[in-house]
């Protein structure tokens, strides 16, 4: 656990820790308003219709090892999980965005993944979702173009149009 001070909008610190089995919920509500936010309009009909409440409740509960909380005045403001060389998820609660939370969680994320052993890492992000996009860049990951990323879906696999980001972690 450790604690950054980049939270502008309130001034208090920014504490990031471990998910636990009780953040789940939380995560869930962030991760599904935020998905809706940055994806609606930009993923398949297909995809945008497994994604329900009652999908994200399930995916945050199975998720908690690999998910990692900034904590904001007391409260789980936003999130970000890991898997081996991939930041797979990074969501906000809405009304920390644009306070620093984000580029908190996505040190974080980098640092994580060093950790585990690499030192490139990379993450899809919907093409349409030019916010995200923009914040990425902004944060020094390059934009290696175009692919469909697999996402999970009831049947298999579901293509989501994507770009790739990549970043290097050490020099």
């Amino acid at each position: 656990m450790f604690t950054q001070e980049g939270n502008r909008a309130s001034g208090s610190a920014v504490v990031v820790r471990p998910a636990r089995p009780a953040d789940a919920e939380a995560v869930a509500d962030i991760w599904r308003d935020g998905w809706r936010d940055g994806h609606l309009g930009h993923v398949p009909e297909e995809l945008a219709a497994v994604r329900t409440p009652e999908s994200f409740a399930a995916r945050a509960a199975e998720r908690v090892g690999d998910t990692v909380v900034a904590v904001a005045d007391g409260e789980v403001a936003g999130f970000v999980m890991v898997a081996g060389d991939e930041v797979e998820q990074v969501y906000v609660a809405a009304a920390g965005r644009g306070t620093g939370v984000a580029g908190v969680l996505l040190a974080e994320a980098e640092r994580l993944v060093g950790e585990n052993g690499h030192d490139r890492a990379w993450l899809a992000v919907a093409t349409g979702n030019a916010r995200a996009r923009r914040f990425y860049a902004r944060q020094g990951w390059s934009d290696e173009g175009p692919f469909d990323y697999p996402a999970a879906g009831p049947e298999g696999p579901i293509a989501v149009p994507c770009h790739r980001y990549a970043k290097r972690l050490t020099d």
